[in-house]
C-alpha cells in the first residue's frame, strides 16, 4: 500500500517537471527556427504534443510499477527499483523529444493493444467457464446417458450413501426441469412484452415531455429492486391474492405457482423491454414519422406502419434480453414456484426451473464426484446450449427484419 502511495506521489512529481521541461525545450527549439538569421532552416514541425509524452511516461510507469510491486522481492529492492526506474524513464522521455519520437502514435498504438487485450480477456473468459462446465458435464455423462438426460421424464437426484446406490437410486431426466423453465419464461413474456412495449410507445409517442420526465425514471426504478424483494414480494401478496381470486371460480392454485413467480418475473423484465423499446423508437427518423402524417395517416397508423416496423429489430433485441433474464432468474422462483420438478405445463401448479435446481445441487458441502453434484453442470451446459440456439435463430430473425425494412 506504500509502495503504491509511494509510486502515484513520485510518478507525479516527475510527470509535472518533465512537463514543464518539454515545454521549454520546445519553446527554445521554436524560437530557434523563428530566428531571422537562420534562413536556411526550415519551420520547425512536432509530431506530438507535450501532454503525449507525459502519457508515454505515465504509461510505461504503470506498467513497470505494477510488475515490481508484484515481483517476490524484498520492500527495500522494490522501492529502489521504482525509484531508479521512474527517474530513468523521466530522462527517456526527455531525451526521446529531443530525438523526434512520435508519442502521438504510441500512444494510439498503445491503447489499441490494450482494447485488444480487454476483448481478449473478455473471450477468454467466456471459453474458460465454457471448458469448465464442459468438462465436468462429460464426467455426469460416464456415469448417465445423455438419452436418459435428455429424454428422461422424472427428475429426483439423490446423494450416493455406497457404490452401488451412485446412480440406481436417482432419476436424472431433465424434460421436467425445462418444462417448467420454459413455462415460468413464457408466463414471464406474456407480461412484460405487451405492457413494456405499449408503455414504450406511450412514452415515446404519446406522452408529453413533462409526463414522460416524471413516468419513465419511476418505472426504471423497477430495474433497480433486488430479485429477492420481488420474490417477497410475489409470495406475501401475488400468491395469496391468486390462491383468492381463483378459489372464487372453484379453482384450485398451490401456494406455489408457476402464474405467480412468472407474473412477478414479468414484472421485473418491464423495465429492460421498456427502456430498450424507447430507445428504438426514438431512434426512427423524424422524417418517416412526418412523412406518413403528411400523407394522411392518423398518429395510430403512422405507429403501426411505419414506426414499428423500423423499430423491429430493435424490439426484438430487446425481446431477446429479455428472454434470457427471464430463463436466468432463480430467486423470485426459488421462494414462489418452488422446488419439485413436474411434468406439468399447468400455470396453477408448483414448478421448478433450471436455474434453480442448478443452484440447489451445489448448495452445501457437495463431493464432486457425487452425479447429484455433476448434474448441475449438466443442466448448465444443457441451458447454455439451448440458450445458444435461441439466440442464432433470433439473430437470424432480426437479420430478415432489417433486409425487409432497410
Amino acid at each position: 500500500m506504500y509502495l503504491l502511495l509511494f509510486s502515484v506521489i513520485l510518478v507525479l512529481v516527475l510527470a509535472i517537471n518533465l512537463n514543464r521541461n518539454i515545454k521549454n525545450l520546445r519553446l527554445n527549439l521554436q524560437a530557434q527556427s523563428n530566428n531571422p538569421s537562420n534562413v536556411g532552416n526550415r519551420k520547425l514541425r512536432f509530431s506530438s504534443l507535450p501532454i503525449h509524452y507525459i502519457y508515454c511516461f505515465v504509461l510505461w510507469s504503470i506498467i513497470f510499477t505494477a510488475t515490481i510491486t508484484l515481483a517476490p522481492f524484498h520492500i527495500v529492492a522494490k522501492y529502489f527499483l521504482v525509484t531508479a526506474f521512474l527517474t530513468l524513464n523521466a530522462f527517456l522521455i526527455h531525451s526521446f523529444y529531443k530525438k523526434k519520437f512520435n508519442a502521438k502514435n504510441h500512444i494510439e498504438k498503445s491503447i489499441e493493444i490494450l482494447l485488444s487485450i480487454t476483448a481478449g480477456i473478455g473471450i477468454l473468459i467466456t471459453i474458460v467457464i465454457t471448458a469448465s462446465i464442459l468438462f465436468e458435464a462429460l464426467r455426469f455423462f460416464e456415469m448417465v446417458s445423455i438419452s436418459d438426460f435428455l429424454f428422461g421424464t422424472s427428475w429426483n437426484p439423490q446423494m450416493a450413501v455406497t457404490a452401488e446406490q451412485s446412480v440406481g437410486s436417482s432419476a436424472f431426466g431433465v424434460v421436467p426441469v425445462f418444462l417448467g423453465t420454459l413455462l415460468v419464461t413464457l408466463i414471464a413474456m406474456l407480461v412484460a412484452i405487451p405492457l413494456g412495449i405499449m408503455a414504450a410507445v406511450y412514452l415515446c409517442l404519446y406522452a408529453k415531455a413533462k409526463v414522460r420526465d416524471y413516468l419513465k425514471p419511476i418505472l426504471e426504478i423497477l430495474a433497480g429492486v433486488p430479485t429477492v424483494v420481488y420474490g417477497y414480494f410475489a409470495v406475501v401478496a401475488i400468491a395469496p391474492f391468486f390462491k383468492s381470486f381463483f378459489a372464487y371460480f372453484g379453482l384450485n392454485i398451490a401456494s406455489e405457482s408457476a402464474l405467480a413467480a412468472g407474473f412477478v418475473m414479468g414484472i421485473m423484465i418491464i423495465p429492460f423491454i421498456l427502456s430498450l423499446t424507447d430507445d428504438a423508437l426514438n431512434s426512427v427518423p423524424q422524417a418517416l414519422k412526418d412523412g406518413a402524417l403528411a400523407l394522411g395517416s392518423t398518429k395510430s397508423e403512422m405507429i403501426k406502419k411505419v414506426v414499428l416496423p423500423a423499430a423491429i429489430p430493435s424490439i426484438i433485441g430487446a425481446v431477446i434480453l429479455a428472454v434470457s433474464r427471464a430463463i436466468g432468474e432463480t430467486m423470485i422462483v426459488v421462494m414462489a414456484a418452488g422446488l419439485v420438478a413436474k411434468l406439468t405445463f399447468n400455470p396453477l401448479d408448483s414448478v421448478t426451473t433450471a436455474t434453480v435446481q442448478i443452484v440447489t445441487l451445489l448448495v452445501g458441502d457437495q463431493e464432486f464426484d457425487s452425479p447429484k453434484t455433476l448434474a448441475a453442470f449438466a443442466l448448465a451446459l444443457t441451458l447454455f446450449v439451448f440458450t445458444f440456439i435461441f439466440n442464432i435463430i433470433a439473430l437470424m430473425v432480426i437479420k430478415n427484419y432489417k433486409k425487409k425494412y432497410g
